[in-house]
């Protein structure tokens, strides 16, 4: 495991390397032919069987944040550079950022996947392996890597990160109900890997003549099998403080379950609705070892200072390294060790959906969905409206447009799906300019593709 310097430097991680997420495709929902349409609403089912082919049956590349790297590297005088060197001003990098900023990053990497008729409806299994990352990242904590000590006094407050990791088997079931309703379940067994908490809730700086003044509050959960800390002696206090961690072995660190609920209802030939709501559930973590403050912690140090020299100013990863080492110490965490168990609930999601069918053309619909994660301070909605068309048996395709947390955005999607065959490739977000190693400068992006075989 990476010391925790990286934790605090995860903003510069993230930004200056390619980031993978896979969800669920929102492009899809209204998608005939698209055969991972349960994993939205569960209560819909396929019109044939199907499995999926190996790891590839539904793979979703891609990023979501508010944060974007094109904020963060500038042009200056023919040669790009970061936010870091001095020809770029304080206020045209700090004009770029928010107050609060988030990324979140959720993988679903699908092992296999299949769907049956039987038992009186249609049934599903699936076995995923599951990672998810939200982190926010206060506007303070840029203007202190930015300003270095031209300012006597920054508030770093309010930065956090939650990760955890879990393998899920799932087992689901729909059916009508009578002409109109139709419901559908997913169980989960889920089978926990690791878990992080990270709250530094607090960090002042007050900088007077011998150095900084310093106020912070903090505290990390982890629950990681054979996860211990690291501590050095602090040269502000002369108590030991975690200053990293290390993991001997590797195994199981917890276990769950979960459920998804769906219903669908068909007004009529042109209006149906859907609801549902994913991941409501829990996973009962082990080993919660704890690094802590013990509420606010002051201490006085002269030990954070940045060095903007322009050599090496293209060299990402010694700025880096500079931005990390001045907040390695800032919090003082002491190890608390080992405080048994925890439980901790899955981040939810609600997604609520309307489609209209054309009555002149009854291959061409219009749907509405809106769909929210919730996820305490993370969480984050999003509305899309897409227009849909199947003019083959064996073709389908949608345009979409969605606004919500992190601004607007264009998707698309076309799916092949013959007898023995389906192929669909789509985006919930277009992906925008890119650097020459193909990293998108928004931070919102993606690209779905799958391929499965029906019969």
């Amino acid at each position: 495991m990476k010391n925790i310097k990286y934790i605090l430097a995860l903003v510069a991680v993230v930004l200056f390397a390619a980031q993978t997420k896979a969800q669920h495709t929102i492009s899809g929902y209204f998608m005939d032919g698209y055969m991972y349409r349960h994993e939205i609403n569960p209560a819909i089912g396929n019109q044939q069987n199907y499995i999926s082919s190996p790891i590839l049956g539904n793979l979703n590349l891609g990023l979501r944040g508010n944060l974007n790297l094109k904020d963060f590297i500038y042009v200056k005088n023919g040669k790009t550079t970061t936010f870091l060197n001095p020809s770029v001003s304080s206020s045209e990098f700090l004009g770029n950022i928010e107050d609060k900023n988030n990324l979140h990053f959720d993988a679903n990497i699908q092992i296999m996947s299949a769907g049956f008729k039987a038992f009186g409806g249609y049934n599903t299994i699936g076995v995923n392996f599951r990672s998810n990352i939200y982190t926010m990242l206060p506007k303070g904590l840029f203007q202190f890597a930015k300003e270095g000590l031209t300012n006597k006094c920054y508030d770093i407050s309010d930065f956090g990160m939650h990760a955890n990791s879990y393998a899920e088997i799932a087992l689901g079931h729909s059916r009508n109900i009578n002409e109109k309703l139709r419901v559908g379940a997913s169980l989960k067994y889920l089978i926990g890997i690791a878990n992080i908490d990270a709250e530094f809730n607090k960090a002042q700086l007050n900088l007077d003549e011998n150095g900084w003044d310093v106020t912070t509050n903090a505290q990390i959960q982890a629950n990681v099998k054979g996860l211990t800390y690291e501590t050095e002696i602090s040269e502000n206090t002369g108590k030991p403080y975690v200053n990293g961690a290390e993991i001997d072995g590797f195994g199981i660190a917890g276990s769950g379950f979960a459920v998804d609920l769906g219903a669908e209802y068909k007004l009529n030939d042109s209006w149906k609705f859907g609801v549902a709501i994913l991941d409501l559930g829990f996973i009962s973590w082990k080993n919660n070892v704890v690094a802590t403050t013990n509420g606010d912690k002051t201490f006085s140090t002269n030990d954070y200072k940045f060095s903007f020299e322009e050599n090496n100013e293209n060299n990402f990863e010694d700025e880096i390294e500079r931005l990390s080492d001045g907040l390695v110490g800032l919090y003082e965490l002491e190890n608390a060790g080992d405080q048994g168990k925890r439980k901790k609930s899955l981040a939810s999601t609600l997604n609520l959906a309307v489609e209209y069918t054309m009555p002149f053309y009854d291959r061409l619909s219009v749907g509405l969905i809106n769909t929210t994660r919730f996820m305490e301070d993370y969480t984050w909605t999003d509305f899309r409206l897409s227009a849909n068309v199947a003019p083959l048996k064996w073709f389908s395709a949608n345009v979409n447009a969605a606004t919500g947390t992190y601004g607007f955005a264009w998707g698309w999607m076309i799916n092949f799906h013959p007898n023995g065959y389906n192929l669909f490739v789509g985006m919930d977000q277009v992906l925008g300019k890119v650097t020459e190693e193909f990293v998108p400068l928004s931070s919102n992006a993606s690209i779905n593709i799958g391929m499965n075989i029906p019969f």
